[in-house]
């Protein structure tokens, strides 16, 4: 079929949908909803068999939907309505919630229900549910209704009619604001988890207006309300029964009023007392002779102090007795590459943005250069840019079904890359396969990495089951009896690798690219870089994903 994806941006669910959907063989094109003209216009110019909205905040202009049938996939169970559907679950405490897939019509979120999926709710925040359990239910009851597409043409079908529930409007701030006299930690998280990603809980912090993100609970205890101290870049308060850790704050009032680390955010707070860093961005662990390196780096961004801190622990790891070591990253992401908030925020984000380079350069060229041992990079979550290129420096790459890789960087302003990647990239796919790859610039799904010869293996999409197996595989590479076999052939074709070309040479060239992106006349990266960090609303569709726009493109003959 071919599929009209009407988004307001490609967003994570949009990109997982885009690759099942292309996995299953339809013809799929993208349109942000911009405005009706434009969707009027992507309608015409596509023609579709259906019209699917993953991610919308405004209603599809009734001449579309009255003419297509136009499926809106609602974050909500049956009888669900209004824009904050997942946050007032969670606010609300629900054990179960789920996903609809309705038909749009005059009335927002009241059409025939076409499909729903349940999940068990996680105590996590709004965007790791969205991330995980959302997009996992908005899959099965996507695939449901575009199934039953065929019967409902041929009146053999027709989608369930509902009473709809009331139309509860977006969320206020009043209704999620944390009363620090009175909340307890379980309450304080719940409200901060409802705000999780976007648009956090308003309060204020020494007398400043701030929105609270990134929030953990936190051993200690004092007086309701108090700041108790800071603890890595993180502030703690007191809540009635303990504390919480917050992470990341948005100031409105301040000169960078986008998302940062707390203590970066509110200078003032480095007069708090120091206390213990407890959130375990990076933990190690080892077992039956294989080391795990867990690094969990809010919403996957790894600044300069990121890298160095992970390239320590990794350099850490490898004293230890051990025939393996397994990146494992984060739940809901293994690497997104740099962090573009601080490069932002330094007084010279060119400057900052190559010491993040070099810095991931080097994390990268200390795993290819292991060659003491094998290493894996176990990816839970999705990876993107330099993050993905991160994982190709192991040895074998094993991806959980249902995670989407973004191995490219010219969606970031027509931005270079470099962690090796005109090293790695093509000893895995070929010049030409690299190249195609690096010029579509579309998400890619664990099985289509696969088929590519991207990864090496795409594993369970349960995480728990997928976490075993990676155990189970790890620690039987580990003893296998032809470890040293394993060994061996990769010392030698390292040192082939290096006599054909060295990696400083590789190295050398990518930044030499990199060094025009951030300090050359082509503004391009800066200019993208802000967009992104500021949300600035998209005022067209990029032509990667707006196939219909392409020159040329027509609607097949006889469709």
């Amino acid at each position: 079929m071919r599929l009209l994806l009407l988004t307001h941006s490609f967003n994570s669910l949009t990109q997982r949908l885009f690759v099942e959907l292309a996995e299953a063989g339809h013809e799929l094109s993208v349109e942000f909803d911009i405005n009706d003209a434009v969707t009027r216009e992507a309608v015409e110019l596509f023609r579709p068999h259906l019209i699917l909205a993953p991610y919308l905040r405004r209603p599809i202009p009734a001449e579309v939907w009255q003419r297509h049938v136009c499926l809106v996939v609602h974050p909500g169970v049956v009888g669900d309505r209004g824009p904050s559907a997942l946050d007032r679950a969670i606010l609300r405490n629900e054990a179960q919630w789920g996903v609809t897939v309705l038909q749009a019509e005059a009335e927002l979120d009241a059409g025939p229900v076409w499909a729903q999926a349940a999940f068990p709710m996680r105590r996590a925040t709004k965007s790791s549910l969205y991330r995980n359990e959302v997009t996992e239910a908005a899959v099965q009851a996507v695939l449901e209704a575009l199934a039953r597409l065929p019967d409902y043409h041929a009146g053999r079908w027709r989608p369930r009619r509902v009473p709809p529930g009331p139309l509860l409007p977006l969320l206020s701030p009043a209704e999620r604001a944390i009363d620090w006299s009175r909340d307890d930690t379980a309450t304080v998280l719940r409200k901060l988890y409802s705000a999780d990603g976007s648009p956090g809980v308003e309060d204020r912090l020494l007398g400043h207006p701030c929105r609270l993100f990134d929030a953990h609970p936190y051993d200690a205890s004092g007086r309701p309300g108090e700041l108790l101290g800071r603890a890595g870049q993180g502030i703690v308060r007191a809540t009635v029964d303990g504390a919480v850790q917050i992470g990341h704050l948005r100031r409105p009032d301040a000169p960078l009023p986008f998302k940062l680390p707390a203590l970066l955010a509110l200078p003032e707070a480095a007069g708090l007392a120091e206390l213990p860093a407890r959130d375990a961005t990076i933990r190690y662990e080892e077992a039956e002779g294989v080391g795990y390196l867990h690094f969990d780096f809010y919403n996957g961004a790894m600044g300069s102090a990121a890298c160095q801190a992970l390239l320590a622990a990794y350099e850490q790891a490898r004293t230890r007795p051990t025939r393996v070591i397994v990146l494992l990253g984060g739940q809901d992401f293994f690497s997104n590459g740099m962090d573009l908030n601080l490069i932002e925020a330094a007084d010279s984000p060119a400057d900052e943005s190559w010491r993040n380079i070099e810095a991931m350069d080097d994390l990268c060229q200390a795993i290819i250069e292991t060659d003491d041992r094998l290493t894996i990079a176990a990816l839970r979550g999705n990876a993107g840019a330099g993050g993905a290129f991160l994982a190709l420096a192991a040895d074998f790459v094993w991806v959980r079904e249902g995670v989407v890789l973004n191995p490219h960087y010219r969606n970031m302003g027509n931005l270079y890359g470099s962690e090796y990647w005109t090293y790695l990239l093509p000893r895995r796919l070929g010049e030409a396969g690299s190249r195609r790859l690096m010029q579509g610039r579309l998400p890619l799904g664990a099985r289509a990495a696969l088929r590519l010869g991207l990864i090496d293996a795409c594993l369970d999409a349960d995480h728990t089951a997928f976490l075993h197996e990676v155990r189970r595989r790890a620690t039987t590479l580990a003893h296998a009896p032809d470890y040293a076999l394993h060994l061996q052939r990769k010392q030698t074709q390292r040192a082939a690798d290096e006599a054909r070309k060295p990696l400083a040479a590789y190295r050398a060239e990518e930044l030499a690219h990199m060094q025009r992106n951030f300090y050359g006349f082509d503004v391009s990266y800066h200019v993208a870089r802000q967009r992104f960090v500021h949300k600035t609303p998209h005022s067209w569709t990029p032509r990667h994903l707006a196939r219909h726009r392409e020159i040329g493109w027509q609607v097949p003959a006889g469709d």
